[in-house]
């Protein structure tokens, strides 16, 4: 299902129409799932857990509705900190945040896990600095990372169409019930609940994952009057004793159970405007890992666009291509920050894992009913025609055309935007670069194209 090289449209493309809301986010929220380290579902595990508590605390159907938005959408600024992690800490990423939502926020847990993660592949002396700084401000430090993270996703969660109860449950999502969490040290009743209700779920799907069914109700209670308002944690206990709780987050039918609890009437169809705003949103995910990649996403999808119109693809197929253009990188989420901010050549090992970033884009898109026919075009966009590109090794004809045409977006936004190892440079020496491998890897149709569309809209002086 998707395009052919011709730009015709399959038939069996999906109606705009009958896509939901809810089963487009779940579907995404693996994305976010893999910038926070955790185990694929993570996200859709915590929306069952906040689902049965909302129907326990007898919510509307709005409501419960706004808590299933929330949780899904809660770690949509958690790319936001991932390069300064990387810088504070000298460490992955990625695994810093896996453990870091084990700990819960006493001064021995909070000592051992700085020790613990910190500069442990660098130099003596550079982790030295790095601990001494992080002991002098931690804090600050952690004020300011999750405040970023936060506002972040408040931020992207209203570009959404999630204004009100849902952006600000997300902005004080690591409230405590004792104000001692952050950002803003809200206490009690002050704290959204839809933020008490993730936040608990959150916990008890870390926890369950490691420490099982005990491990997650123990937890719970140990943070009883600290992290969370005991009547909450008492409407946990009691849904926590029924066997069909723990065997729905096990299942693998877990979607299906949760469709089960939203009420029928309140679904919120996606349309095209729509479908083009979540892409959009999901792409300031992606580029917000970065400084480096900061508006990639969106010039690529430009680029992309301007080389669709020169090969007169219809307006129907070129605003497919967009979004494929936004969502390219997608697969970036799953990947540190130590290897994507590296100022220096990659290794053999960090390399392989750079080059993952096109199969997870692959992994989820595909999970996406409205997106999946693009899935194999955005994972293809580092290929190359002579059949030395990744992941897949396609070479000549096995390549889409509208995969050579994000080749071709992707390379030249590359390299006239700052990367860790090198300036921006100039338009004509990306296009020396560029012209120098048409027919290698690049579809020379596509590279004539983008400066024919430069050109045309004065965007940049091409020879």
């Amino acid at each position: 299902m998707g395009f052919i090289a011709s730009g015709q449209l399959d038939s069996a493309n999906p109606d705009t129409s009958e896509i939901k809301l809810v089963e487009l986010l779940s579907a995404l929220s693996h994305a976010l799932d893999m910038t926070e380290g955790q185990p694929a579902g993570h996200c859709m595990r915590c929306c069952w857990i906040g689902l049965m508590i909302a129907v326990e605390l007898k919510l509307s159907d709005i409501e419960t509705f706004e808590v299933c938005y929330t949780i899904l959408l809660k770690d949509l600024g958690c790319s936001s900190n991932a390069a300064r992690i990387c810088e504070l800490y000298l460490v992955d990423d990625i695994a810093f945040k896996q453990d870091f939502k084990r700990i819960d926020g006493s001064l021995p847990q909070a000592l051992r896990f700085v020790l613990s993660h910190t500069g442990l592949k660098s130099g003596l002396a550079e982790r030295f600095h790095a601990l001494i700084k992080i002991f002098k401000n931690g804090g600050s430090i952690s004020r300011e990372l999750i405040e970023t993270r936060c506002q972040r996703g408040a931020e992207i969660a209203r570009r959404l169409r999630f204004g009100g109860r849902v952006s600000d449950a997300i902005a004080h999502l690591d409230e405590h019930w004792d104000g001692n969490g952050k950002p803003a040290g809200l206490a009690r009743k002050s704290i959204p609940l839809y933020s008490q209700i993730g936040l608990l779920a959150q916990v008890v799907d870390v926890f369950q994952q490691v420490d099982g069914e005990l491990g997650a109700r123990l937890e719970i209670e140990n943070r009883s009057g600290s992290w969370f308002d005991p009547e909450l944690v008492a409407v946990f206990k009691r849904i926590s004793l029924r066997p069909s709780f723990w065997d729905s987050i096990r299942s693998e039918h877990l979607i299906d159970d949760i469709f089960s609890l939203l009420p029928a009437s309140q679904g919120h169809p996606v349309d095209d405007d729509y479908l083009d705003q979540i892409a959009e949103g999901f792409a300031a995910v992606v580029d917000a890992k970065s400084s480096f990649t900061a508006g990639h996403s969106e010039r690529v999808a430009l680029y992309a666009d301007l080389i669709a119109s020169e090969l007169s693809l219809s307006e129907q197929h070129r605003r497919w291509l967009k979004r494929a253009a936004l969502l390219h990188d997608i697969g970036k989420l799953g990947v540190s920050n130590s290897i994507l901010d590296k100022p220096g050549k990659l290794d053999e090992g960090e390399w392989a894992q750079l080059r993952q970033h096109a199969v997870f884009s692959e992994i989820i898109l595909s999970r996406v009913a409205a997106f999946r026919s693009m899935a194999p075009i955005a994972a293809a966009h580092h290929e190359r025609i002579d059949g030395k590109g990744y992941p897949k090794g396609l070479k000549g004809d096995e390549i889409a055309l509208e995969s050579r045409i994000l080749a071709v977006a992707d390379i030249f936004d590359a390299l006239t935007a700052d990367r860790p190892y090198r300036a921006a440079m100039s338009v004509a020496k990306a296009f020396s670069i560029i012209d120098s491998e048409v027919g290698v890897a690049l579809d020379g149709r596509c590279v004539t194209a983008l400066k024919a569309a430069l050109r045309k809209n004065e965007l940049a002086e091409v020879a």
